[in-house]
């Protein structure tokens, strides 16, 4: 009986641990899309194209 309980006492903790870790990856999820939406407005201002800022040679084969 005792070991029935230590594994559910760890399975509730695994469980609480990964739902740390999706709310976690959320939250990083949300600020680089913050980021992204900040700088395409910040680059909206800037220029009336959207061209990249600068040429890039090609690549080497």
């Amino acid at each position: 009986m005792f070991e029935y309980e230590l594994q559910q006492m760890r399975s509730a903790e695994r469980i609480r641990q990964a739902e740390q870790e999706r709310l976690a990856r959320a939250v990083v999820r949300g600020r680089r899309a913050a980021r992204r939406e900040a700088a395409e407005r910040a680059t909206e201002t800037e220029s009336h194209t959207h061209r990249p800022r600068r040429h890039r040679p090609a690549r080497a084969a």
